[in-house]
């Protein structure tokens, strides 16, 4: 079988993730697709953490620490300055979390997208604010505890469509990924760099720490997101073109919901209320698909 990913290991070993970090992981994995000439814009959020301190990274690339709220627009900056410097093939990567994507930072996204800014935007979404004590962010799922949502008061809001939100921007292309699909994600990077505009990923990242799950059941969970529909992977061009990139197995959601100690407190009236909203929203994705 011929291997698609590729070899050479641009993000250092010796980095401050906790152990099975998705979000390492999908650090590793974008880079490997992007290469050595991309320049990174990161907010606050778990990746400035696992980077290093200064003057040490991992991350193999130059690196453009800012604030909360402004991965975009400090990335649109970076852009800028590399085409006053005549540098057109260097990749701006702006990378932030959840928190920092559908919240905080969702100003300065949207304003990029509008002005169509030449940058790739990746979100990896463990869902919830991290870094600073597990608080819930608008991308933390149904049901799930935080410390903001505690047992007796879990989140009872579904989560925001982001992608949908993205799309509606008609950028040039837009996708779903997770860590435990590798290939599918280094291929949508892949297809992002050489898109014109403005480009957006999610990328799925479970973490262990706030999902209160096993360390050596990231992956595990990383596909079962994707199997049991919750996490459906697919792509969307010019906020027009919807396509699917996997057929789901359709595994019940309770098979993922198990492995995490977030949703312990579940009653089974609460998982069937779970399963049917994430069959009613993928039917809906089904159909985007077959009208596109």
């Amino acid at each position: 079988m011929r291997l698609t990913i590729p070899e050479e290991e641009i993000m250092s070993p010796g980095h401050l993730a906790c152990q099975g970090c998705g979000a390492a992981l999908a650090v590793r994995f974008v880079l490997k697709g992007l290469g050595r000439n991309t320049i990174m814009s990161i907010p606050a959020c778990c990746c400035t953490v696992i980077d290093g301190p200064f003057p040490y990274t991992a991350y193999g690339v130059p690196i453009w620490h800012t604030a909360f709220e402004t991965a975009a627009s400090a990335a649109s900056g970076i852009k800028a300055g590399l085409d006053v410097l005549g540098r057109k093939e260097t990749t701006v990567l702006a990378w932030a979390g959840d928190g920092g994507t559908f919240d905080i930072g969702i100003q300065a996204l949207s304003g990029a997208a509008e002005r169509g800014d030449d940058m790739i935007y990746v979100c990896y979404d463990n869902e919830a604010y991290m870094n600073t004590g597990i608080q819930r962010s608008s991308a933390t799922p149904y049901g799930a505890w935080t410390t903001t949502t505690p047992v007796k008061h879990p989140k009872n809001r579904p989560k925001k469509d982001i992608v949908a939100i993205m799309a509606a921007h008609r950028i040039s292309y837009t996708a779903t990924a997770s860590i435990g699909y590798p290939e599918d994600l280094i291929k949508k990077v892949k297809k992002a760099k050489e898109s014109e505009g403005t480009k957006f990923l999610h990328i799925i990242a479970p973490c262990p720490t706030g999902w209160r799950s096993r360390p050596d059941d990231t992956i595990k969970l990383a596909k079962l997101v994707v199997e049991t529909n919750i996490f459906p992977l697919f792509e969307v061009e010019n906020g027009e073109i919807w396509k699917l990139s996997k057929k789901s197995k359709g595994t019940p959601v309770i098979d993922y919901l198990k492995l995490q100690g977030r949703f312990r407190h579940l009653k089974e009236e609460d998982v069937q209320t779970i399963q049917m909203n994430v069959d009613k929203e993928y039917e809906r994705l089904l159909k985007r698909c077959e009208s596109a």
